[in-house]
């Protein structure tokens, strides 16, 4: 009898330590590999990038936008084998996912691209676009008044990590936000550096390769 609940406290035990534990993905690409820690507080999101990434969904698309001080983007299914004048960015799986915003955006931070609000009141994400947040360092008063005008609460860690490591604030509140970059920081500054055309396209193609960790 106490066996069987030994038994059974471990098995909670286990499963609580398997739902706090946070999922990783592996982008790979020709500039270097990037680890990302997938957010639980974001569970639709990160169940939808698990399961395109196990499809293989995201294997041989572009990061077709980049722009430096701010963001590289993915994950538009009409990348793949694009020509290189083709305009890219409207694509997708055929879905969209319901906002789960709250996470900031700080360097490295996964986030959902989506319509704007005057065609997407609700904010609901793209069913497969994201980007990456490389951003710069905030000046403090930038974050105070932005803060303000938003009615956001930035800790004292939150400004600190903004004025030290960067990133692109001013998104906040608006685009949810469903991982974090923890290997391969420098992958990102090398894309945002790349040379770029029409529509912030790289002029030179950036694949991508996403497996599930």
């Amino acid at each position: 009898m106490l066996r069987n609940v030994l038994l059974a406290i471990c098995t909670i035990l286990l499963f609580a330590h398997c739902q706090e534990s946070e999922q990783e993905v592996l982008i790979e690409t020709a500039m270097g590999n990037m680890t990302i820690k997938l957010f639980n507080s974001t569970p639709q999101h990160r169940d939808n990038f698990i399961k395109l990434a196990e499809e293989g969904f995201y294997d041989g698309l572009l990061f077709h936008r980049v722009m430096s001080g701010f963001m590289i983007q993915g994950g538009d299914p009409d990348s793949r084998d694009a020509p290189p004048q083709q305009m890219l960015g409207q694509g997708g799986p055929g879905y969209t996912l319901p906002a789960e915003i709250g996470a900031y955006h700080f360097k490295g931070a996964l986030s959902s691209a989506r319509l704007p609000d005057q065609m997407n009141p609700e904010k609901e994400s793209s069913g497969s676009q994201f980007f990456i947040v490389q951003g710069y360092q905030v000046a403090e008063e930038e974050l105070d008044q932005w803060s303000s005008r938003k009615g956001l609460s930035y800790s004292a860690e939150d400004k600190e990590r903004y004025m030290t490591e960067g990133g692109y604030p001013f998104l906040d509140g608006d685009y949810t936000v469903f991982g974090q970059v923890v290997e391969g920081m420098d992958v990102i500054d090398k894309i945002a550096g790349v040379a770029t055309g029409q529509a912030d396209r790289p002029v030179e193609d950036v694949e991508m390769k996403i497996s599930v960790l």
